[in-house]
């Protein structure tokens, strides 16, 4: 599967902004889905998870309650709506993909990549 992200951009803190992630290959429905993000001088940090089915989710302790992960599987996109957004989540953010909805919470489980987004929040 291939995966492109879209929808960075500048925002100030207390803004919100909303990803896109559009998958083309083999069937989107296959997989579960996510977003990682790496911030400057950092290692690639999970963010949000989604089943196949889209019927659960699962966030990292720091976006729980301000981002929330969705999909569409007849549009073969996955979204992620950040709100609250805070200067420290500033990072190039990274939808990805895998068979194994458990392997998308480290960076080196994850089978499918796509290219990042940068998002930056100002103060």
């Amino acid at each position: 599967v291939q995966l492109q992200a879209s929808g960075g951009g500048l925002v100030q803190a207390g803004g919100s902004l909303s990803l896109s992630c559009a998958a083309s290959g083999r069937a989107f429905s296959s997989y579960a889905v996510g977003w990682f993000r790496q911030a400057p001088g950092r290692g690639r940090e999970f963010v949000a998870r989604i089943t196949r089915s889209g019927d659960t989710t699962y966030y990292a302790d720091s976006v729980e309650g301000r981002f929330t992960i969705s999909r569409d599987n007849a549009k073969n996109t996955v979204y992620l709506q950040m709100n609250s957004l805070k200067p420290e989540d500033t990072a190039v953010y990274y939808c990805v993909a895998d068979y194994n909805y458990r392997s998308i919470s480290s960076a080196r489980a994850v089978g499918y990549w796509g290219k990042g987004t940068l998002v930056t929040v100002s103060s």
